[in-house]
């Protein structure tokens, strides 16, 4: 059973470089979200709907259940599959994405969300301020996030623009679902986050039949700033919740 991480905004599949070099298992895959670095299917409108349908038609394609982890939207999309589909997740772990009808939108999703604003924005956005922004902001280490904001280009900035427009009552929507979420879970989370407080990561915690929840000592990008502690978060979770296999003896079967 692979395990399978997938990024959030505005990310690619890159943003887990770093804990997959500190992981000591090799089924290790990490996907791009259509419009992050992945070409987007005919007709496909980057909806939190659509992106969570699509993550669950690749599962089907694995063909047993995974440990699913998530970081930001990724731990949104994730958790909305792991309820929905069940079969199709062994373990989950995730954090910095809050599913909670109390959490507000950090102002700089209010701008994307806001037609005109968002528009703009993107239009108007150049690599080196905002990967500057984000180091400053978020304690990102500099060189990745100009590596981040090198990545976001225009297919990038549509899709964001339309998920997160789809996502207004994200919380109100999806939180009653997370009740169906029977996997086995694990919470990490940056509690010096300004985006998405340590509180939402306290309450999904809570909401996950009690799961643990690991409060880290960063910011937003646990996953960049922390990458081994991740992958030693992850990796003890995983080996926690091993299936053990009866083997028998050859000659012996029924």
């Amino acid at each position: 059973m692979p395990a399978i991480l997938i990024h959030g905004v505005p990310d690619t599949h890159h943003v887990w470089d770093g804990v997959r070099q500190h992981l000591t298992r090799t089924d290790v895959e990490a996907w791009d979200l259509p419009g992050f670095g992945a070409a987007r299917p005919a007709g496909f409108g980057c909806t939190k709907e659509e992106y969570v349908e699509w993550l669950i038609d690749r599962l089907e394609q694995v063909g047993e259940p995974v440990d699913l982890v998530g970081h930001d939207w990724g731990c949104i999309l994730t958790l909305r599959v792991a309820g929905l589909r069940p079969d199709l997740v062994r373990t989950w772990a995730g954090g910095n994405g809050p599913v909670n009808a109390g959490y507000l939108w950090h102002p700089l999703a209010k701008v994307w969300q806001d037609q005109v604003e968002g528009d703009r924005f993107m239009a108007e956005l150049r690599a080196e301020p905002f990967a500057d922004d984000l180091a400053a902001g978020f304690d990102v280490p500099v060189d990745l996030a100009r590596e981040m904001a090198g990545r976001v280009d225009g297919p990038m900035k549509d899709a964001i623009l339309r998920l997160y427009r789809s996502a207004l009552t994200m919380g109100a929507e999806w939180e009653p679902g997370l009740s169906a979420v029977s996997a086995a879970c694990l919470v990490f989370w940056g509690a010096l986050d300004p985006a998405c407080q340590i509180e939402f990561g306290r309450k999904l915690g809570a909401s996950l039949h009690g799961s643990e929840v690991i409060e880290m000592d960063c910011n937003h990008w646990p996953v960049l700033q922390r990458p081994a502690e991740v992958a030693e978060i992850l990796e003890r979770h995983w080996s926690s919740h091993a299936v053990s296999h009866h083997v028998v003896p050859t000659g012996l079967e029924g």
